[in-house]
This record gives C-alpha cells, sequence and structure tokens, in this order.
C-alpha cells in the first residue's frame, strides 16, 4: 500500500513542479499582501497536483495549502504545498519546489519534494530512509558550528501576530554562533539540502504545516539530530554538537 503512496506522491508532486517549471519566468500573475503572495501558479500546480492524488487515493483524507480541506475522510491524510517559495518565483528566483507529506495517526508516513529549476526529487519513507534521485542520502557532516551553514524558517503566524522581533532576535543569536544564516522563503528546497547534508541545520520557528512535515521526515530518515525545545521551535542538523549549539542560541 505505502508503495503506491510514495508513487503518488512523486508522481503529483512532478506534475506541480514541471508546470512551475514551464511558467518560471515567464509571468507574474500574483496578489500581493503584507505577509504573502497568492499566485495563479500556486492554483494551477495544486490542481494538477489533487488531480493525480484524487484520480488514484478518493478515499483519503486531503489538504492543500490552496484549496484547504479537499477531503476530510480517510486512513491516510495528504498534506500538499503546491509551490513552496511562492515569494522567490514571482521574483524570478528559482528556489521554490512542490511538497506532500502523507500522514497516518503517527505522522509522516511518506514524502516528497521536488525542485522544478534544480531537477531534484527528494523521497522519504517512514522506517526507510531518504532518497535523493533515487540514491540513499544522509544528513552527514563534519564541520564545527562556527564554520557550518543553516536555514532559518518562520511561519506565517509569527508574521500575523507580531513576533517577528522575537524570529530576528533569534536569527541574530544564531548568526553569532555560525557562519551564515539563510532566510528562508523556500523551506522544503532547504530540508533537501539538509537531507544530503548539503547545508548543517535548520532551525524552525512556528513553521507552517505544508512544509514541516515532509521536512521532518527528511530530516529523521536521513539521520539527522534532531531537538524540539520548546516556544514553537524545531531544530535539525547534521551533528548532535551543532544540533546543541543550535538549541543553545535559540534559547
Amino acid at each position: 500500500m505505502l508503495s503506491t503512496v510514495e508513487n503518488t506522491a512523486v508522481r503529483a508532486c512532478l506534475a506541480g513542479g514541471r508546470h512551475l517549471r514551464e511558467r518560471f519566468g515567464r509571468e507574474v500573475d500574483a496578489e500581493f499582501s503584507r505577509h504573502d503572495v497568492k499566485a495563479a501558479a500556486d492554483r494551477a500546480s495544486e490542481q494538477r497536483m489533487l488531480d493525480v492524488i484524487r484520480g488514484t487515493h478518493p478515499d483519503h483524507a486531503v489538504y492543500a495549502e490552496e484549496s484547504g480541506d479537499v477531503a476530510t475522510e480517510g486512513d491516510y491524510r495528504w498534506v500538499v504545498d503546491p509551490l513552496d517559495g511562492t515569494n522567490n518565483f514571482v521574483s524570478g528566483l528559482p528556489s521554490f519546489a512542490t511538497a506532500a507529506a502523507v500522514l497516518d495517526d503517527d505522522g509522516p508516513v511518506v514524502g516528497c519534494v521536488y525542485v522544478p529549476v534544480s531537477d531534484d526529487l527528494y523521497v522519504a519513507r517512514r522506517g526507510e530512509g531518504a532518497r535523493h534521485d533515487g540514491d540513499p542520502v544522509s544528513a552527514d557532516g563534519d564541520v564545527p558550528t562556527a564554520k557550518a551553514t543553516i536555514a532559518f524558517v518562520i511561519g506565517h503566524d509569527v508574521k500575523r501576530d507580531n513576533r517577528m522581533d522575537e524570529a530576528a532576535s533569534m536569527q541574530a543569536a544564531l548568526g553569532d554562533v555560525t557562519k551564515r544564516v539563510v532566510d528562508s522563503w523556500s523551506p522544503c528546497v532547504h530540508w533537501g539540502a539538509l537531507a544530503r547534508g548539503r547545508i548543517d541545520g535548520m532551525v524552525c520557528f512556528h513553521p507552517d504545516d505544508e512544509e514541516q512535515h515532509v521536512g521532518e521526515l527528511l530530516a529523521s530518515e536521513a539521520g539527522a539530530s534532531t531537538a524540539e525545545p520548546g516556544d514553537g521551535v524545531y531544530v535539525a542538523a547534521t551533528t548532535p554538537a551543532i544540533r546543541e549549539d543550535l538549541v543553545d542560541a535559540v534559547r
């Protein structure tokens, strides 16, 4: 059963992502607000992903970022992000992705991320590891924290709830102990990079479910060292030492 679910997740992410790649750089059809951007490409990608998912698993619950709850009953629940990195997409920056996570009663069981411009495909299944373009990957690293590159993620609620000063203080503290902090506007891209050991850590402050479910599964299945120190913070790193330094910094 899970092999079919995984195959569906891959097909859905590819369907949405390839459409985004065709549209990328050709148009900016978007609505801008103080804290978010909604692009026509979001909706078009989501429809293609939902067509694949609903066509194969009509008995599954599905939540999609643009449509909300598409179906609410089922033993499995899909969480679909049709365009992670909308700001980047409309700005002509190639860091964006499609993503899908499938949850059971114990949390994420299957996850997929597709980065269209670089043609990177990440897949994880609970208990079976993480893969990049079909090959097993691991979140290995040997750099000290002072030489580490990490990504910092904030959820939309942080902006809406006027907690940006708190987020800025966290980011500054992280910058004091690492070489570089990337202000991530496309978390799924960076989750994939962490799973391959290309970056050294992720720090998330009240992240959005659409990216976090798939990200946590990729991190755990790639063997990253993780922690949840409280107050909506999630930390993942390539080594326990970096993880502990990041946790101490955000505290």
